[in-house]
């Protein structure tokens, strides 16, 4: 990466649990935030939140939790990439823990009316300016819902530039009946009302399972009260302009029998787009791909139950010769022992895991 370059800037920002970076990168589409956590040297792992969400709401739960940070964090740096206007704010944020992991943000500036609307495929563009910009060849790729869209399709067009793929309920055909009618409607709430009540309820049935969303005899979840909040410091045309691109998305399904890259897919039994992530995991390679279902659980795995990604997670990344640190190898959680699972899981083509609450499709031979 360039020291001295024209057209991005980069901001130090201070966060809660690690130091990053945010860098505002001016592309042909429009700029977008990059929030850079750890050592440049190591490998890259880009993430790509949903509809509405950035870094902090969509992937907190996952890097709060101990072990998934030191798996990560010990062989990646993490680029955090938000949608046009999806950042935590313009060009700084500011964290503030209360009580369980809630925070408070600034929200991202309006994108300007008169800027035309991003396609899907101008965000994967955005993307390879990106990894242009940072100086990046291939990379490992997380995306929850419609960020996983993106980055399927970015595989899909830069398969040089992908080393793996791990999809969060993700989407490939274009929108269903059913989602064609949220999307308007949610565009419609939008563009007329804001950010309303209404409004929130679509997106957080969207995100989460009817258990940790409530019910009249029932509290919502500590989760989906901060998301609530949270939603509140969107730009409602920011998250309208995000909202025209995916709901315009083509078909992919066709291009998915390229991806020749390894490919670890989490769904929620109670997510909207259940039956997408088994679409999508019968069309890939299956000596390259699992699916790993988790009961009890929405679209937003990430948040949760972050915890049943780890173990599959260790085991995917075992393929690229990745481990976790030794200090946290003894975690109950998470064992590492091949007592506790199979030899025969640590083979390329085998990347499932059988484990309760937690359904795998293992890959067959």
């Amino acid at each position: 990466m360039s020291d001295s370059s024209s057209d991005s800037v980069s901001v130090d920002v201070e966060t809660i649990y690690l130091g990053g970076k945010e860098h505002i990168i001016r592309t042909d589409c429009g700029s977008v935030s990059v929030l850079v956590y750890g050592d440049q040297e190591k490998p890259a792992l880009i993430t790509y939140p949903d509809l509405a969400l950035n870094h902090n709401s969509c992937f907190q739960g996952l890097f709060f939790c101990p072990e998934a940070a030191s798996l990560l964090l010990h062989n990646f740096c993490i680029y955090h990439i938000s949608p046009p206007g999806h950042e935590v704010c313009e060009l700084a944020s500011l964290f503030c823990f209360i009580k369980s992991l809630e925070f408070l943000q600034l929200g991202a500036a309006a994108i300007c009316s008169e800027n035309p609307v991003p396609s899907v495929d101008d965000l994967t563009d955005q993307i390879v300016e990106v990894l242009n910009y940072f100086g990046l060849g291939a990379v490992m790729c997380m995306g929850v819902i419609a960020g996983a869209y993106i980055l399927s399709l970015f595989a899909i067009k830069h398969r040089e530039r992908v080393l793996g793929l791990i999809l969060v309920s993700p989407l490939c055909r274009a929108p269903s009946w059913t989602e064609w009618f949220y999307n308007k409607v949610m565009s419609n709430l939008l563009y007329f009302y804001g950010m309303c009540g209404v409004l929130k309820e679509f997106l957080l049935h969207r995100y989460f399972s009817k258990e940790v969303r409530g019910s009249p005899d029932v509290p919502e979840s500590d989760i989906v009260q901060a998301c609530r909040r949270l939603l509140d410091e969107r730009q409602s045309m920011n998250i309208w302009r995000f909202l025209q691109a995916i709901d315009g998305r083509p078909d992919i399904t066709d291009g998915l029998k390229t991806i020749k890259c390894r490919t670890l897919i989490f769904v929620g039994d109670d997510s909207p787009f259940h039956s997408e992530a088994l679409h999508i995991t019968a069309k890939l390679d299956r000596r390259f791909s699992a699916l790993v279902e988790v009961q009890v659980c929405g679209s937003m795995v990430t948040e949760e139950q972050p915890h049943a990604m780890l173990i599959p997670m260790e085991y995917f990344l075992m393929g690229y010769g990745l481990y976790r640190p030794n200090q946290f190898s003894g975690s109950p959680r998470s064992p590492l022992t091949p007592s506790c699972i199979a030899p025969e899981l640590l083979s390329p083509e085998s990347m499932g895991l059988k484990l309760k609450p937690i359904k795998t499709q293992i890959a067959q031979k």
